[in-house]
């Protein structure tokens, strides 16, 4: 059984962002925390579950990592920005491999500390380790590249996160905000 983490805290900082997850085989707590971190259902009760696998479940590596991530949605979710937080960078330092951790941290700086410089990193951490949600790192880094006063960069990325993700309607809103002229 391998628990893949969602984009939830993405959807936080991003309108219309949708969670993906890859499909879970098995049960137990583990599995229950993915599903409600994948169906962006953040309450006590599924916190519990999230607290518990990682307590009491024998869970094999990539599970434990995934669950991290998970619990950090689910803490995002629900206001715990700190915990989120903490809980993608233990993620983080048990496997620098995990693309979604970086992901859901930069969403977060982003949201929560305004740190376009940090969020910038952690997008690129998130594109250089292949997220299976490219178009949220590119439109994250966007943000952070247009709030770096990186106009050319914005646009550039706002346009990578609408031809990765053609039916999301963001990126081109805000692509509709830029235009190009000739110099002269």
């Amino acid at each position: 059984m391998r628990l893949f983490p969602c984009l939830a805290a993405a959807a936080l900082l991003i309108p219309g962002a949708a969670s993906a997850s890859s499909m879970v085989i098995g049960s137990g707590l583990a599995r229950m925390c993915f599903e409600a971190a994948d169906a962006e259902r953040a309450t006590p009760g599924t916190l519990d579950a999230c607290n518990r696998a990682l307590a009491d479940e024998p869970l094999s590596f990539d599970d434990q990592v995934a669950t991290y991530v998970n619990r950090g949605i689910i803490r995002a979710r629900m206001s715990d920005f700190a915990g989120a937080l903490s809980d993608y960078d233990r993620a983080i330092r048990l496997d620098p491999g995990q693309a979604e951790a970086y992901l859901n941290k930069g969403a977060l700086v982003l949201k929560v500390q305004h740190d376009w410089r940090q969020a910038r990193d952690l997008f690129d951490a998130a594109l250089d380790r292949h997220t299976r949600r490219p178009e949220i790192a590119y439109f994250g880094r966007a943000i952070s590249n247009e709030l770096a006063g990186d106009l050319a960069g914005a646009m550039a990325d706002y346009q990578k996160a609408s031809d990765l993700a053609p039916n999301w309607d963001e990126p081109k809103k805000e692509l509709t905000r830029f235009s190009v002229r000739k110099r002269g």
